[in-house]
């Protein structure tokens, strides 16, 4: 089968991934074994764009993705034909027939690990998640996450800083920066070899029903899932169900009772997830998978560390200091300031903390 015929396939009246899963699962010959299977209406839609694809609907859509594809060396249309369909995937009971990728695919080739949690992390939480992103990538993993605010961006960002390849699974248009503020992680992503993946097709704007749907990606790539810190009603624990569900290892950070962001972890804890506080705590429960890993870190080949050369980053204490206070300190103005505080909060030097900006412990 074609990217072609997956295409189509996708585009098909009720016909969800489940349905396709159940009917590949038989491995009918194409195109008349799947003809034989599908229900009437989904027959009848593939049958004219089989014989007559320039009267079918589906014929529009699909020479769209087709060209989408062809516009840039970094656009792929993965299915299970394509030689790069991660077949981790194939083991969900949903697995998404299309995915369109952009960016760098031998980011699949690494053994993946999701790193997730809430959009509103500690600074302990922002310092755990670049500890552990930059340990995995130095470990030969590729870190997967959704490219949603707080953790799920900083892993990403660690993930690059550290020379090691990541994925961010989309809730929304291939080509849709969401949220808005990750503007720079998504440039970013695909700049330094990342790879960037979602179910939409271009120009299809995020939705709350898609990310439960982003999340069963997220974990489905991957081998285990990391909750760094999550709330008792955090997305990150439907990933974490979802990772159990999918018989992936699930791992959480140990947290204070007294947390908010640490109570979802607590009850993940008491569900029977694997508590870490290392990656090789990680390492030990991901033999079964075969798993050969590098025992050291090895050389990071992303770029040099910020220091102190950056005049606001130096100006930066544990100590909240407001932003008018930066804007007379660095001499600067108040766009520069503002511009350059967000970078540093992107590549996980410095955070908003009530009161002001404070830099991030590494």
């Amino acid at each position: 089968m074609t990217t072609s015929d997956w295409l189509a396939l996708s585009l098909l009246p009720g016909m969800g991934p489940r349905r396709l899963a159940l009917l590949r699962e038989r491995q009918p010959p194409w195109p008349q074994g799947w003809l034989a299977l599908l229900p009437a209406s989904a027959r009848d839609a593939l049958r004219l764009w089989l014989d007559h694809p320039a009267r079918s609907p589906l014929q529009p859509k699909v020479k769209r993705a087709l060209a989408w594809e062809a516009m840039h060396p970094a656009h792929h249309l993965l299915t299970p034909a394509h030689a790069a369909w991660p077949e981790l995937l194939d083991e969900l009971p949903d697995p998404p027939p299309v995915l369109w990728a952009k960016g760098d695919l031998t980011s699949l080739a690494s053994p993946g690990i999701a790193i997730v949690g809430t959009r509103r992390p500690t600074r302990e939480g922002l310092g755990n998640t670049v500890r552990f992103a930059t340990d995995l990538v130095g470990r030969g993993f590729c870190v997967v996450s959704g490219m949603a605010l707080g953790v799920d961006g900083r892993a990403h960002h660690a993930a690059l800083q550290a020379g090691g390849p990541s994925i961010g699974v989309l809730g929304c248009g291939i080509d849709v920066i969401y949220p808005v503020r990750h503007g720079e992680l998504f440039r970013r992503m695909l700049d330094q070899g990342g790879l960037l993946l979602s179910e939409h097709a271009p120009n299809v704007r995020a939705n709350p029903a898609f990310f439960p749907r982003r999340n069963r990606i997220v974990t489905g790539l991957s081998l285990g899932v990391l909750v760094v810190e999550a709330a008792e009603k955090s997305g990150s624990l439907i990933s974490a169900r979802l990772a159990m569900e999918q018989n992936r290892e699930v791992f959480t950070l140990p947290g204070s009772i007294h947390n908010p962001q640490a109570r979802g972890c607590l009850a993940l804890l008491r569900q029977g997830a694997t508590l870490v506080t290392c990656v090789d705590d990680i390492l030990a429960e991901l033999g079964h998978w075969g798993i050969t890993a590098p025992a050291a870190p090895v050389e990071k080949q992303g770029a040099a560390p910020l220091g102190n050369d950056d005049p606001l980053l130096a100006l930066l204490s544990d100590s909240p200091t407001p932003l008018d206070s930066l804007i007379d300190l660095s001499g600067r103005d108040f766009s520069y300031c503002q511009q350059r505080l967000l970078e540093l909060e992107l590549e996980g030097w410095a955070t908003q903390a009530p009161g002001g900006w404070v830099r991030l412990p590494r």
